[in-house]
Order: C-alpha cells, then structure tokens, then sequence
C-alpha cells in the first residue's frame, strides 16, 4: 500500500501543470517535514480537485485519512481511520457496498516527489526502506478521492468541515512486486499516472474512460528507486543527508528488472 510519501517540488510546477488553478489557502511548504509524510499521522497536504460549485480546479490542504460523511464521533472512528489511508482501485467502481463507490466522483490528485516502500531480504531482520521517484517528473500525481464531513471542533464545539482524502492503489508493476513484497498488502503499489491521465483524472471522466484509468499500469522502466537509510524512524542518517536520499546497504541484492 502507500503510507509514506515525499513532497519536495517547487508548488510553481503545480501552475504550470494545471493553468488557472485556485488556491484557497496561502501554502507554505516546509521541506525539511515535508520530506517524509506519514499518513498515520494524518496531517494536512496539498491537494487538487475540482470544485462542484465553480467547476474550476482549486487547490486545498485536505488531511491524509478519509473520514466518511457519515461520521459523527471522530473518537470513535480513529482507528478505523487507518484503513482509509488507501483506496483499492478494483473496489472503486465494482464493490457497491465500499465507501469509496459512494464517493467515486470526488475525485481528487495527489502532488508528490516520491514514495517510500520497505522491501523484505530473504536472511534480514529488517526491511530495507526504497525511495520511488518519476525521473522524467520532479513533481508527479497520485490519484486520490475525497471526502468532506462536519465535525465538532475539539476546543470550541463549533461544527466544522473537515477535508480528508485517500490514494488509490492498484496491483504492483514488476519493479514493486520486487520493493513492496511483504506484509498483508505486499503486491501493491500506488497508482502512478502520467500527466496527461492525472488532468484527465480530474475532468468530467464518463465509466469506460474512468476504468482506463484505474487500470492504467506505470511501466517500471518510467520510475527510479534507490535504498534509504530509514523511513519511520528518528535514527539520524550517519551521512547527515535528508530521508530520500540514497543509502548504502552493504550486500543487498539487486532488483532485477
């Protein structure tokens, strides 16, 4: 699945991408976290949808985590909320009992730089974290859905909406069947997309075209990917370098692609 991601592009590149595009919020991007999100954390990122009211793109901080319409005790909902971090691409349009059938048509984009993934060594006791990058883009999309729904604030009880979104995923290329080939959701990979499908993604998207896109399968050749030192944790890198940068491991196998 994809629980880690990086955002370290200039947010001029998302203008140029998609001309015109409203920002609804002053953004100020800090890279030194924005390197590694985490989305058990929930926090807030930049986000692209079309807005139903103007039908013009804005831009928007969304938090990482769909909380459902529905939901009315967020307390409650918090550890459920783990599994709303990604959206399986075939449940989407074919499970009409999922969630994200009920919001297909809020669709969203996800600006990002890179993901982050573990790997599994035959003989290791730990995973080795990979950095995933689209050379060809330094700022690339995920597609994603959102959600809005009208919560409590904590401090001062007034009801408010609450943005969230999810990232879809779909089965792993061969270089991500080789990277993300542990765990319960080995096997899987975001949905990568090129440009050109991301602005489709966002427009007035009829089924079949709709279903194109959710099967669209990034070639491995089109990514990098490099090992890092860590992912989750707060050990410091020992060359003092940022989170994706390349690491060494000594005798790690080669992906063979």
């Amino acid at each position: 699945m994809c629980y880690d991601v990086a955002f370290t592009a200039k947010m001029q590149t998302i203008q140029e991408h998609f001309p015109n595009i409203i920002e609804e919020e002053q953004l100020i991007i800090h890279f030194d976290t924005t390197v590694h999100i985490q989305g058990h954390a929930f926090k807030e990122q930049p986000i692209i949808y079309q807005n139903r009211d103007d039908q013009k793109l804005h831009l928007k901080l969304m938090e990482w985590g769909c909380i459902p319409f529905y939901i009315k005790d967020e307390k409650a909902f918090q550890r459920q909320r783990l599994t709303m971090l990604n959206a399986r691409s075939e449940r989407i349009l074919d499970d009409k009992t999922s969630y994200w059938f009920k919001i297909r048509e809020r669709r969203c984009l996800v600006p990002v730089s890179g993901i982050y993934e573990h790997r599994e060594i035959k003989g290791w006791k730990n995973k080795v974290p990979y950095f995933v990058s689209m050379p060809q883009q330094a700022l690339f999309y995920l597609p994603g859905l959102y959600s809005v729904a009208e919560l409590p604030d904590t401090t001062t009880g007034e009801i408010r909406k609450r943005w969230s979104f999810t990232i879809i995923t779909r089965p792993a290329n061969k270089l991500m069947q080789q990277i993300h080939n542990g765990g319960d959701n080995a096997g899987r990979m975001p949905l990568f997309l090129p440009l050109d499908l991301a602005q489709e993604w966002l427009g007035n998207v009829d089924e079949p075209n709709y279903r194109k896109i959710l099967d669209y399968e990034m070639p491995s050749e089109a990514l990098s990917y490099w090992p890092v030192f860590s992912i989750r944790t707060n050990k410091p890198h020992p060359e003092n370098k940022q989170k994706n940068e390349a690491y060494e491991w000594p005798q790690l196998p080669a992906i063979s692609l």
